[in-house]
Parts: C-alpha cells; sequence; structure tokens
C-alpha cells in the first residue's frame, strides 16, 4: 500500500520543481521586493535587486499585475516606472522581476527561445507576422485581426553596428515627392528630419511619402500623438496597398511615459529585423519630440535635475542612441531609410529638441506656416532645408539645377516684399528680374497634390525646365 504524502512532502516537492526549471532556463533565485511609495509617475520599491532597464511585475491579491520598468535606482531604493494602469496599488505590494517572457495578450503562436531567455529583459514579438498589422507598444494587435502569427520573441534592446561596417550612404531614393526629388534629394539609409510646427501638413506628407517611397517594408511608428490619427493614418493614407508592406506601431499621447519609449524603440527593433534580411526599410516616425518628452517626464519624476528648458540630459542622450541605430546594415546588406518629425513649438527652430536633432541627423526638411496659410503644400521652406548627402547621391547636372534653382529662388524670396509694395522699379536689378519672371514655374514646381506622385527622374527634368541654364549664372 502507498504511503500517504504528506504536506511537507508536497511543498518539497513543489519546491524542487521549481528550481529545476530555473536550473533549465538559466534563471537565478527569486529576489522578491516590497512597494513602498508611489509619487506622480514613479514608483519606489525596497529589495529589488533588478538591474536598470530590466522589467518586474507589481502584484496585490484580487487585481491583476501591474508591468514596471526599474529606470533608476538609490541605495536599497529602486524607481520604477509603471507601464499600465496603477490605480488600486498600495504600500506592501509585492515587488518581483517579470519572468523571462512577459505576457503579451493575443500573440497567437509565437515562437519563443527558452534558451536565450533572461529574467526582467523585455522582448516583444518581432517577424514577417507583423506585415498588415497594427499594434500597441507592448507587440498586441490594436487591428481586431486576430492573433499575431509568424512572429518570434526578441529583445528589443541590440548591439550597435560598427560604424566602419556600414556602407556610405551612395545611392538615391525615390520619395515620389517632387521638392524632395529635386532639391532635398534622399539617399538610402539616410536619417533626416521633418521639421514643422502644428498644423502645417506633416501627417499629409509622411503619407506621401509612406505611399510612394520606393521601399520593400513601412515602419510607422505613431509616438505620442493623437490617437485619432492612428486610424485616419492607417486607412486614409496608407490604404489598402500600403498596409499590407507596413507595420504600424501606436503608442498615442494617453498612454504612459514609458510605453511612449518603447513604442520608438519596438518600431526601431521592428525596421532592424527586416533590414538584417536584406530589405529596404523605410521607418516614419512621429515624433522624435514625444519621444524626448516622454524621456523627460519620467527623469523629472525620478530626481534628474532639468537642464535647458525643463529637458534633463539624459533627453539629449536618449536621442542619438534611438537615431543612430537606422541607416545601412552590415557591409550594404539592408537599409533603414528613417524620417522622423521634430515638433518645433511656437514655430522656433532654435527650440532644444528641433537643434539637438538637426546636429545628430543627416538633414532636415523645415514646413512653414506663412506658406501653408497661402495654401502652398507641401510647406517645404527650401531656404532652410537641406539634405546633406545630396551631394553624393546624384548626378553634377542634377547638384547644379539644384544650386540654381535656390539661388534664383532665394533672389525672389529677399525682394518679393519691395515688388509687393509697388518700390521696385523693373530694370534696376537683372536679376531680380529674371527671378520675378520664372517664380511662377518655381511655385508650381515645388506644389504638389497629396494623391500625385512625382518620381525622381520627372521630378529632375520639371526642375530643370522651371529654371533654365542661364538662370542663376554666377
Amino acid at each position: 500500500m502507498e504511503a500517504e504524502r504528506s504536506p511537507d512532502t508536497d511543498v518539497w516537492s513543489q519546491f524542487m520543481a521549481d528550481a529545476q526549471q530555473r536550473v533549465d532556463t538559466g534563471s537565478t533565485l527569486e529576489v522578491r521586493g516590497t512597494l513602498t511609495r508611489l509619487a506622480g509617475l514613479v514608483l519606489e520599491a525596497a529589495g529589488v535587486r533588478s538591474a536598470v532597464g530590466s522589467q518586474c511585475l507589481v502584484s496585490m491579491p484580487g487585481r491583476p499585475s501591474v508591468l514596471v520598468e526599474v529606470v533608476g535606482f538609490s541605495n536599497d531604493k529602486a524607481f520604477l516606472m509603471p507601464a499600465g494602469d496603477v490605480h488600486g496599488l498600495r504600500s506592501g505590494a509585492s515587488v518581483l522581476p517579470a519572468p523571462p517572457f512577459v505576457s503579451v495578450p493575443r500573440l497567437g503562436d509565437a515562437r519563443r527561445d527558452k534558451a536565450a531567455g533572461v529574467a526582467g529583459v523585455l522582448r516583444l514579438p518581432i517577424g514577417d507576422g507583423l506585415l498588415g498589422r497594427v499594434v500597441d507598444a507592448q507587440g498586441a494587435p490594436l487591428d481586431h485581426g486576430g492573433p499575431i502569427r509568424n512572429v518570434r520573441s526578441q529583445p528589443l534592446d541590440r548591439s550597435p553596428i560598427n560604424a566602419m561596417d556600414r556602407d556610405p550612404v551612395r545611392e538615391p531614393l525615390d520619395t515620389g515627392v517632387r521638392a524632395i526629388n529635386g532639391m532635398l534629394t534622399v539617399g538610402r539609409g539616410q536619417r533626416i528630419g521633418l521639421f514643422a510646427g502644428s498644423g502645417v501638413g506633416k501627417s499629409v506628407l509622411l503619407g506621401m511619402m509612406a505611399r510612394y517611397t520606393q521601399a520593400d517594408v513601412i515602419v510607422v511608428g505613431l509616438i505620442g500623438e493623437r490617437g485619432r490619427e492612428v486610424k485616419e493614418f492607417v486607412e486614409d493614407i496608407l490604404g489598402e496597398d500600403g498596409r499590407a508592406r507596413s507595420v504600424v506601431v501606436a503608442a498615442p499621447a494617453d498612454a504612459p511615459p514609458l510605453l511612449r519609449l518603447q513604442g520608438a524603440a519596438y518600431a526601431t527593433a521592428v525596421a532592424e529585423y527586416f533590414r538584417d534580411k536584406g530589405q529596404h526599410v523605410l521607418l516614419l516616425m512621429d515624433s522624435l519630440t514625444r519621444f524626448a518628452m516622454a524621456q523627460r517626464e519620467i527623469a523629472l519624476a525620478i530626481g534628474e535635475p532639468p537642464a535647458t528648458k525643463g529637458y534633463p540630459p539624459s533627453c539629449f542622450a536618449k536621442l542619438p542612441q534611438l537615431v543612430e541605430r537606422s541607416g545601412n546594415g552590415l557591409n550594404g546588406v539592408g537599409s533603414i531609410t528613417a524620417f522622423y518629425t521634430v515638433l518645433t513649438e511656437g514655430d522656433d527652430q532654435q527650440d532644444p529638441i528641433a537643434d539637438a536633432a538637426r546636429a545628430i541627423l543627416d538633414g532636415h526638411i523645415v514646413l512653414s506656416r506663412a506658406l501653408a496659410e497661402a495654401g502652398h503644400f507641401p510647406a517645404i521652406d527650401i531656404e532652410q532645408s537641406a539634405s546633406r548627402v545630396m551631394h553624393n547621391v546624384v548626378s553634377p547636372a542634377h547638384f547644379e539645377a539644384a544650386r540654381r534653382f535656390r539661388m534664383v529662388n532665394s533672389r525672389y524670396q529677399k525682394g518679393r516684399d519691395l515688388v509687393q509694395i509697388g518700390a521696385y522699379a523693373a530694370g534696376s536689378d537683372p536679376g531680380l528680374d529674371e527671378a520675378i519672371r520664372l517664380s511662377g514655374g518655381m511655385a508650381a514646381f515645388l506644389q504638389q497634390g497629396m494623391f500625385e506622385a512625382s518620381p525622381l527622374p520627372r521630378s529632375l527634368a520639371e526642375m530643370e525646365q522651371s529654371i533654365p541654364k542661364a538662370a542663376g549664372a554666377r
């Protein structure tokens, strides 16, 4: 007759089973902390030994666990930033490292590489199954399209590519936008900023590039923007054809700051996956400013002192860490051409984030409110915009035509006020007379309908037609 099992035997068996599982997965012994304080955005816990950047779970009986990330520490106290609702938490709640794979709902048959699992390291679904889908910053689908299949959980943090292993930007990229193709030619693998205030047409311009740019895959990161824009961008701007080759990661304005940071990193990691497969990726991130604002909220909440207009130093350190992940792949295999929108508060081009972004990006496209108010779309201010790689990706004839266009356009812009008030007498300045004569054709070249595509060869031909070779001669 089998001996009756005692409760102590059951407890010991369960302990041994748990220990064996930790040995098999390479996990360390569980260290449990205690929630001691919640103030504003940040939680504080005692007894937590997790590293900065790792994930933890805050648990209380009778309510779902809250996923948090360790963002700092002071002696035995850890600072935690929540990724969800903290309503109902109280002092004394348990804080323990998250398992190697944080449970993200509705992932379908996502494969998980347990051999590489490390407790507390966030891994999100990445793979071909994301094409055509709209997901949030935690990889959960938002499009009611059912489970996400053919994906694999992978860490968001990746080692940077050695700068000497990247190919230089040498090949032009056709964006389908006439003014950009002709005057601000973009190279494949370039990182460029789209600087604009509110309501001047940056979302429409992003949509035009999403529809007409020659790319294998489009990754869109909607970070910190209005939730209304997510569905509009997917249905009205991308359309069925564009959506089939796109991945949309949405972390709207009402998402916690941690998820807004995570959404930008997730969109970049997805783009890196397709680049590493040898594909050419177009990454559209709207916006880089909201990413910096999310970091500012977190940094100020844990006590980091503000430096420039309320932005702590960590904000300016995070920007290049994100931006430098895009670009050409190893030895020219695959590329990420990235457009980051930058909001200029009050149309101030010297805003701290705008100034920092301009320094780390490979060019900037400035949208003018005055042009938008005049009905000139896309409202690209050619005089203030520049592509730092254009001379490497276009022919000498193309570069010379763009130079002539800029010279004549600048001459017209400087004398326009005199002409409009009638203070200029024709014949006083032959250069200005020529600029006035060509101004109509130049303005027509710079304008384009949102559903009109202009391939690169046609853009060059139309630019040369609007500015004859004799114009702008030195």
